[in-house]
């Protein structure tokens, strides 16, 4: 039986539907926002939060959430004006504090924005190298979290686009020019994340994986389904001169490693609601 305590750092759009799905399943679990408030109001839905910024240092209640089987952590790699160091910065200041605690599992949410378009199937030995990474900052905090293996079980968890519920793709391209629309999409649902972060923790599976959908329909099929289903206006294909380069991030590890069974297995099929 895999041990019942979980700690989320990240109790956002994904952590928060997962805390909730892990508790139906008698998890124990508790989780961080960056808000006092938001922190004070789930505690008030039963949710057990703490307060918790990484600013890239640890500011808030790092200890209690160390105080737990599984961690997961789940914090956007943000990078722009903060700088490719800055989420490694946060990750090491994690992955130190780890070190201290009795941790069994980590799970390392991480995206497939590591590969580089190579215009063909993906697959996780694509990038087990800095200078073979598209964001080197998501790969060095991979590889941080790595290192504390093998004193401790450790998962990387490369998701695809997220989306579902009000991730609406139509909403954010209508009325636009889209010169990628031959592109297959990587997306991945909320609720197949969420199942397929339970079934890693049940089976307390080490290693690195990609999430996605199996299925890849083009970016141009998605946005015609989804501005038609929810009324956005159309954007404006065209051909480009030169072909857009592309990448199809391979699922099969992680369908063979788990037999996890895909709830939405074709984006098309997503389910959004305003």
């Amino acid at each position: 039986m895999p041990e019942k305590s979980i700690s989320i750092i990240g109790l956002g759009w994904l952590g928060l539907p997962l805390a909730k799905q892990l508790l139906v399943e008698d998890f124990r679990v508790k989780g961080s926002t960056t808000s006092v408030e938001k922190a004070a109001l789930l505690r008030q839905n039963g949710i057990e939060t703490c307060s918790l910024q990484l600013t890239p240092e640890p500011v808030g209640d790092l200890t209690q959430l160390l105080q737990t089987d599984t961690l997961i952590i789940n914090v956007p790699p943000k990078a722009g004006k903060l700088g490719e160091d800055f989420h490694p910065t946060q990750v090491n200041s994690l992955t130190d504090a780890i070190r201290q605690s009795s941790i069994k599992h980590i799970i390392y949410v991480s995206s497939t924005s590591v590969y580089p378009e190579l215009n063909r199937i993906i697959v996780e030995q694509d990038v087990t190298e800095l200078q073979q990474s598209a964001s080197q900052g998501i790969t060095k905090a991979e590889q941080l979290v790595q290192s504390l293996t093998p004193k401790r079980l450790v998962t990387i968890l490369r998701c695809g686009g997220l989306m579902g519920y009000d991730r609406i793709p139509g909403k954010y391209i209508a009325g636009r020019t889209v010169d990628s629309g031959n592109v297959p999409v990587n997306y991945l649902h909320r609720d197949d994340a969420v199942g397929i972060l339970t079934a890693i923790i049940r089976q307390k599976i080490s290693g690195t994986f990609n999430a996605v959908a199996p299925e890849h329909p083009t970016r141009e099929a998605i946005y015609r389904k989804s501005c038609a289903d929810f009324g956005y206006e159309l954007p404006t294909f065209i051909i480009p001169a030169d072909p857009v380069p592309y990448k199809v991030i391979s699922v099969q590890k992680l369908i063979q490693e788990t037999q996890y069974q895909f709830r939405y297995a074709n984006p098309l099929d997503f389910f959004y609601h305003l």
